[in-house]
């Protein structure tokens, strides 16, 4: 089965006056029609770039990608009848109400709410009761709701969203995600990019960027999986003074703040006992010690220690 989205060494550089900026370098991945797939990475790793590439709001400088069989340069306008793009600043008009921006993005594409409504009916139910409010006026989930409305309407073949839950409450998070699980049952491949680690277990597969770069990419349980070394989650009365003589432990190949506690991928012949030892010595007290499972968020952090060394 041809791939709904297929990438190949896509590059994208600006200049800032004599320097060049290489902020997508040779980024190849494909994704399966009627998937999530996530581009997990914080600020700066390259995701809106690469996605108003895919989305023909900016030319590549090198590589090739298809979306749904068009190419992103050649096919241009076919393609943009036929993909949805929801950007991580809300852009739509804000003097205008929410009915009214709904139908203009409708007539853009020549169709009408009423058209598509079944597949936007979901969503917009919860934000029909302010469907006379100007947009600007929303709440930002309720701001998030409108924009999936306006990307969907048209029912495009793919849809891509960019950081679509950064800025919102924990529940709208949720919410978002949840709509985003009914949309994919319906067929529509979903491609989103996030830097919040904990929203890779809703994607099918994941792609790890950073600097421009694919890391690795995969199913979540296949990326954590992957993760050799053994990572104890330590907490203590003074978690500074934990976390530096953790950071001075021959035993400890990294340490970072995880939560409440502090996470240590271990070395492969480290000890329990041995450590506990070194930290009482340390004059630490309390400790609490314990092994747990990789998180996608350790697997990122030990793709980065790795790329480092």
């Amino acid at each position: 089965m041809m791939p709904a989205v297929a990438v190949h060494n896509l590059l994208k550089q600006y200049k800032n006056g004599k320097d060049t900026i290489e902020a997508v370098r040779g980024v190849s991945f494909e994704v399966e029609a009627g998937s999530i797939f996530g581009i997990i990475g914080p600020d700066g790793a390259g995701k809106t770039s690469l996605f108003r590439m895919l989305t023909t709001l900016l030319l590549p400088d090198g590589g090739n990608a298809s979306v749904d069989g068009s190419d992103i340069v050649k096919d241009y306008k076919a393609l943009r009848k036929k993909l949805g793009y929801m950007p991580g600043k809300f852009s739509l008009y804000q003097d205008l109400t929410v009915e009214e921006n709904l139908n203009f993005f409708a007539t853009i594409f020549n169709t009408s709410v009423e058209e598509n409504y079944s597949l936007i009916r979901d969503i917009y139910v919860q934000i029909e009761p302010f469907k006379k409010r100007n947009a600007g006026k929303l709440s930002g989930g309720m701001k998030q709701k409108l924009a999936l409305c306006c990307a969907l309407i048209h029912k495009p073949v793919v849809l891509f969203l960019d950081e679509p839950t950064t800025g919102v409450d924990a529940v709208s998070r949720k919410e978002f995600w949840d709509m985003l699980q009914n949309l994919k049952n319906q067929g529509i491949t979903i491609l989103v990019s996030t830097p919040y680690m904990d929203e890779a277990s809703q994607c099918t597969e994941v792609a790890l960027m950073q600097n421009g770069k694919i890391m690795t990419s995969g199913t979540p349980m296949e990326i954590r999986q992957n993760f050799k070394p053994t990572i104890l989650a330590v907490r203590s009365q003074n978690m500074y003074q934990l976390l530096q003589d953790l950071s001075a432990s021959n035993e400890v190949d990294d340490v970072y703040s995880y939560g409440e506690y502090h996470h240590a991928v271990m070395k492969e012949n480290y000890s329990n006992e041995s450590l506990l030892r070194y930290l009482e010595s340390k004059g630490n007290i309390n400790i609490d010690m314990h092994p747990v499972k990789p998180s996608i968020e350790d697997c990122f952090m030990q793709l980065m220690q790795n790329k480092h060394e």
